[in-house]
């Protein structure tokens, strides 16, 4: 896009600027080859940049003579994509007659998937939108195809798993990569165990006697005892550049803390009961957040390595590490202070749901000021979560258990909530991160100054 000048013969494709300032993107799939003819706006590949998946569309329509690059390259801005043959020279009408009446299913239109954002044509300029990918699970293709994303397909193929033969356990039915993992290895039910009160004449319980350990399922491995290869590639290259990145660079320190959130709890089962509409303590940890942020605003930063700058924030973009099929994606909701808790939860759902059906887009995992990790959705309690740089800090939420709790002397049966704040000490002092946790803290014990 910005500066990319496309030629005027159409000889060739160069690929642009999926994002403002990208300098590379990873090719994820080719839904073309070569001698293929293509029709103007039709995706001619699907790349990963950052944590979106993009497609390119064509420019124009023609026949495509050489697909330049490898699935699992990395392809730099500028460089050629595609070439087109002489095809390409015709009026855009002629070439869209010369095009088969019905596109190969592996290369859809980005107007049969709904996904249609903006077309392209001639020399692409700044203001040129991509159509992000729609994925195949979002619904049944009625072909008789399974449902599941690229990267779960690949690894598919790379097991020699039929995938139209797999059964998918994921949301909507999808096939996840551990069903065709299972698959691959032949998993099968354990036996079930003997039956219960079985007993000797002494009255010694004879299970114990004759239990043996549960065969594991039989996985083939090679000499050196490997299973499976998998290329970092896609999100999890991304995830691994980003992590090892702020872990070399920033001083982590954590801090934690528990929170008494009985009475939080309460308010939150009332205000389900009131309205018939289900909210986390999610959102009310995000609210608790945003308020303890804008009390320590150092804690709500960017530190600048190149310029030797320490970047306070004068809003608060609240990012959201979710998990997904593809691995950990951190989507941002922007100006999170300014919302209120039920707008949180909706903001959060919503952007947690296109992360997961990779409708996500570049813009909204960008300009996080903090992130906030739910690891307890997972069984989790404390953790040391690692900073999403080049922020400053990052709180991790725990999960919340039943807990005899004391108060003024006095047992009672409670709701604990643990929390792990991660902060760069370049940046912020220990006691700066404690001071900014007790308020968290502080927050979500007291419901009424959290929702006042």
């Amino acid at each position: 896009m910005a500066g990319i000048k496309q030629p005027t013969d159409r000889s060739h494709f160069l690929l642009p600027d999926l994002g403002e300032g990208l300098v590379e993107a990873e090719l994820i799939k080719w839904r073309v080859s070569a001698g293929e003819t293509v029709k103007e706006a039709q995706t001619l590949a699907e790349m990963q940049t950052d944590k979106a998946l993009v497609e390119v569309p064509s420019p124009w329509a023609g026949t495509v003579t050489e697909i330049c690059g490898r699935e699992g390259e990395i392809i730099r801005v500028g460089a050629v994509l595609v070439r087109y043959g002489a095809a390409v020279a015709k009026a855009p009408a002629a070439a869209a007659a010369a095009a088969p009446d019905k596109a190969p299913a592996a290369a859809s239109t980005t107007e049969d998937q709904g996904t249609v954002v903006g077309s392209m044509a001639g020399t692409l300029s700044v203001g040129d939108r991509f159509a992000r990918r729609t994925p195949e699970h979002l619904a049944p293709s009625g072909n008789g195809k399974s449902l599941a994303t690229p990267a779960v397909r690949r690894i598919a193929r790379e097991l020699r798993v039929d995938i139209n033969r797999v059964s998918g356990s994921g949301r909507g039915g999808r096939v996840t990569a551990g069903d065709v993992q299972a698959s691959a290895s032949g998993t099968r039910s354990a036996p079930a165990a003997a039956t219960r009160g079985a007993a000797s004449a002494e009255g010694v319980d004879m299970r114990f006697a004759s239990a043996r350990p549960m065969p594991m399922p039989e996985v083939k491995v090679d000499a050196q005892g490997i299973s499976q290869r998998i290329p970092i590639r896609g999100v999890r290259r991304k995830i691994a550049e980003a992590l090892s990145h702020s872990v070399r660079t920033a001083v982590h320190f954590t801090a934690t803390d528990e929170a008494d959130v009985t009475a939080l709890d309460d308010k939150r089962r009332e205000y389900a009961r009131a309205t018939g509409t289900k909210i986390s303590l999610l959102p009310f940890v995000a609210l608790a957040v945003c308020r303890g942020l804008r009390a320590h605003p150092n804690v709500n930063a960017h530190i600048d390595d190149q310029a030797q700058e320490i970047l306070i924030k004068g809003v608060v973009n609240l990012g959201i590490a979710v998990d997904t099929d593809a691995g950990l994606m951190v989507p941002v909701v922007h100006n999170a202070d300014r919302l209120a808790v039920v707008e949180l939860g909706d903001s959060i759902k919503r952007l947690a749901e296109r992360c997961r059906d990779r409708s996500i887009s570049r813009e909204e995992s960008l300009g996080g000021t903090f992130t906030l990790s739910n690891v307890g959705s997972y069984g989790a309690m404390f953790a040391t979560p690692i900073i999403n740089y080049p922020e400053v800090g990052i709180l991790a939420a725990g999960r919340a258990k039943e807990r005899v709790l004391v108060r003024d002397g006095r047992f009672y049966a409670g709701l604990a909530l643990p929390l792990s704040v991660s902060c760069d000490h370049r940046v912020v002092d220990g006691a700066e991160a404690a001071r900014f946790l007790n308020t968290v803290v502080r927050l979500l014990e007291s419901p009424d100054e959290l929702l006042g």
